[in-house]
């Protein structure tokens, strides 16, 4: 599909010749080394669809075209609460060139993207929002937070005679190779458990277990630690670096990044945690991206040795389909709730009646007074459980047709456990 403006501008998919050069959009959109190296092109040649690889192409002053914008969208799924998986459009690498910026570009890519995701029966697009005032005027609502800490390991008062679990399990550590082996099925496992956790294809465990090296991004292997059972079942697995660092008197005072780290039971989260700040020299663990209401600075002895250095939005969910969106998920309570959802774009906007129970939900179009109105965006906020309705309506953004409608949708909505998505994409 292509669409071309009176400047001349075109927007459509690229062909395979067309791919070094959208590379050289995209890292001059993102201000990396512009052009791509071979083994960099020969590797994403192997692994994009240029199906779902857009750009978009205006005159130069020599008379040529360029390309000047980028925008590509992958299969995904998404669990949402209650353990279920929806497909998904996945965005990534939007860039539009600093020469081009305010022209309408990524407004329609993204009006392209959607439009065939909605057509591919995607029950929703998600996507990692470097810049938070971007996306909502596509429909999209911030649907997890992230959090980060910085554990002051010292401080925390971990015994530091700790040895490994005391429930019988163990911590071996692991080379790439095994992790590969063990970490998909261990990550399918947590995404049956954990709202808001996204798949991870083979070339997702490729790129980040070493077999995707380029000049630009080469591969510095880190470690890898994995938790088993009493009955030797894989049920955590930890990624971590540490920076080396020895302070004047030339004494040890390391930090460990944690790159990842999946446990599918408290026993495992503890184990691995405890592991981490166990290291010898480590005087500093840096946790990575966590759900808000992680178990981790609970788990020490003195949570205030875990220290808040990052909090933000991190997934953007823009609904495609309410009525399958909303059947998907489980409730915690019973209750019926008729909703006015608006949507500029055309896509999922409309009137429902949603009746819930923890056993199971019905959505269908509705002529009945709506109880509650919000914008796409905002119930894409809400699906995971994450917002409030309550909340959003005090914000001006959800409006209240009936009183106590926010708070039936709090009821409804609201999980035990917030939403989490450890991945960027």
């Amino acid at each position: 599909m292509t669409s071309r403006t009176a400047d001349g501008t075109d927007v459509r998919t690229i062909t395979d010749d067309e791919l070094p050069a959208w590379l050289r959009a995209l890292n001059t959109g993102f201000l990396r080394t512009p052009t791509a190296s071979d083994e960099r092109l020969a590797k994403v040649r192997a692994n994009f669809d240029l199906d779902r690889t857009r750009a978009a192409f205006a005159p130069d002053g020599s008379g040529d075209v360029t390309q000047v914008a980028t925008f590509r969208s992958f299969a995904q799924h998404l669990t949402v609460p209650g353990g279920a998986s929806v497909p998904a459009d996945a965005i990534t690498n939007v860039t539009v060139s600093p020469t081009h910026r305010r022209r309408g570009l990524l407004s329609r890519m993204m009006a392209a993207d959607l439009a065939d995701a909605k057509a591919r029966g995607d029950v929703a697009a998600t996507l990692i929002a470097a810049e938070y005032n971007i996306y909502g005027r596509y429909g999209f609502g911030p649907a997890t937070t992230t959090t980060q800490w910085e554990i002051d390991v010292p401080r925390a008062g971990l015994d530091p005679r700790w040895s490994g679990p005391d429930d019988g399990g163990r911590i071996d550590l692991a080379g790439p190779e095994e992790v590969r082996k063990v970490g998909p099925e261990l990550h399918e496992r947590l995404r049956g458990r954990v709202a808001g956790v996204v798949s991870r294809d083979d070339f997702w465990w490729q790129y980040n277990t070493g077999l995707w090296p380029t000049p630009e991004d080469p591969w510095k292997e880190p470690f890898h630690a994995v938790y088993r059972t009493a009955r030797g079942e894989v049920e955590g697995l930890v990624v971590y670096a540490a920076d080396g660092h020895w302070g004047d008197a030339k004494m040890p005072g390391n930090t460990a990044t944690v790159h990842q780290l999946l446990g599918l039971t408290p026993a495992a989260e503890r184990a691995l945690w405890t592991y981490v700040c166990s290291i010898d020299w480590v005087t500093a663990v840096k946790t990575g991206g966590r759900a808000p209401d992680d178990l981790l600075p609970h788990l020490l002895p003195d949570p205030r040795a875990a220290r808040i250095v990052t909090q933000a939005d991190f997934l953007w969910v823009r609904i495609l389909d309410v009525v399958r969106a909303l059947e998907a998920r489980s409730y915690e309570a019973s209750g019926e709730l008729v909703v006015e959802v608006h949507d500029r774009a055309g896509l999922a906007g409309g009137r429902f009646r949603l009746a819930a129970a923890p056993d199971g939900a019905v959505c269908e179009p509705s002529a009945a007074a709506p109880q509650l109105t919000l914008d796409v965006g905002e119930l894409g906020a809400l699906w995971l459980g994450d917002a409030s309705a309550v909340r959003l309506a005090a914000l001006g953004r959800v409006v209240e047709e009936e009183a106590g409608a926010a708070a039936v949708a709090d009821a409804l909505f609201r999980t035990p456990r917030r939403p989490w998505c450890p991945d960027v994409f």
